[in-house]
């Protein structure tokens, strides 16, 4: 059983989640990279990784590593995934994957060009709960797909320098919660939607604060993603059928949803572990190599990468 080497570019507050958290009997941190050679060197001692780099091109030319994970700001995502598959090497990549559906593109087309696969890092796609859950809905006892609710309201400082509401970092709540939302409402749409209306209220820099949207597919399926960088909401997930709801607390790492169904009768589903979320993301991108075929989620992602550039469009129009 061949052993997977993994590098980390970008040491943000994502990479301590992935790193503090890894637990693979298959895989292991072998290098990690920052444009600080000191914190570099500083992150891999604090979690005993024997190789660290003053640059992410020096950890590209290490030969030993297998697979990058990038954890840098989102803007930067697109050209160090070219660069990492260019150099051979399998990519999980945090989310927002890229900018838009012309870059995600150009990144799909060259690691299946290379052989290798491109993943997001993107918890919804790779948590069992959400497996499970579709194994249910697969069953019919739930009835048609009506409607979809996927709000997410979290209060950032309203700091202008933050990456969250900095242009220049690609701030704004869609390209941060807001993949989540978008995300939690495609995994269970039968299939990809358009944008009927979407609404958005800027923070002073320009970025989305704020905004309202609508989906819907050619079978009538029909989704509202509401999103807010100034308002706290829960981030409770509510799928509709004819026969049922389902409700999924703290929707982005899930491990328990609730069916509620038409007579009044509830059914618990329990699946996974919140604490291993990360973990699952390494699992699946490894039996994504080892099958050498990129998994479900690759192409969901295409399709909401797809929804936020139609998001973006119509705000456009404003």
């Amino acid at each position: 059983m061949k052993k997977f080497n993994w590098g980390i570019i970008g040491l943000g507050e994502i990479a301590h989640q992935f790193a503090s958290g890894f637990n693979q009997e298959q895989s292991s941190l072998a290098a990690v990279a920052s444009r600080s050679a000191d914190k570099a060197k500083e992150f891999a001692e604090a979690y005993g990784i024997p190789a660290s780099y003053g640059s992410y091109e020096e950890l590209l030319t290490d030969k030993t590593i297998d697979i990058i994970y990038i954890s840098v700001p989102n803007k930067q995502h697109h050209s160090h995934i070219l660069q990492a598959l260019n150099a051979g090497k399998h990519v999980l990549c945090e989310k927002a994957i890229t900018m838009n559906s012309e870059e995600l593109l150009e990144a799909m087309t060259l690691a299946e060009k290379n052989g290798l696969i491109l993943a997001e890092a993107m918890t919804i796609f790779n948590m069992p709960l959400y497996h499970e859950l579709h194994s249910i809905i697969d069953t019919g006892k739930l009835g048609k797909l009506k409607m979809i609710q996927a709000p997410f309201g979290s209060y950032k400082e309203p700091d202008p320098n933050n990456r969250f509401f900095n242009p220049d970092l690609a701030g704004g709540a869609l390209l941060d919660i807001g993949t989540y939302a978008v995300s939690f409402a495609r995994w269970f749409l039968t299939e990809q939607p358009t944008v009927k209306a979407s609404v958005m209220e800027p923070f002073s820099t320009g970025v989305d604060e704020q905004s309202i949207t609508i989906l819907q597919n050619e079978k009538n399926e029909m989704a509202a993603v509401t999103l807010s960088f100034q308002s706290k909401a829960p981030k409770v997930g509510v799928v509709s059928f004819e026969n049922a709801y389902i409700t999924v607390n703290d929707y982005p790492r899930a491990d328990r949803a609730e069916l509620h169904f038409n007579d009044g009768t509830t059914e618990t589903i329990i699946s996974g572990s919140s604490e291993q979320a990360l973990n699952y993301e390494i699992e699946n991108m490894i039996a994504a190599i080892e099958k050498k075929q990129p998994n479900r989620s690759l192409f969901l992602t295409h399709d909401v990468i797809d929804l936020l550039d139609q998001m973006q469009q119509k705000w456009a129009q404003q």
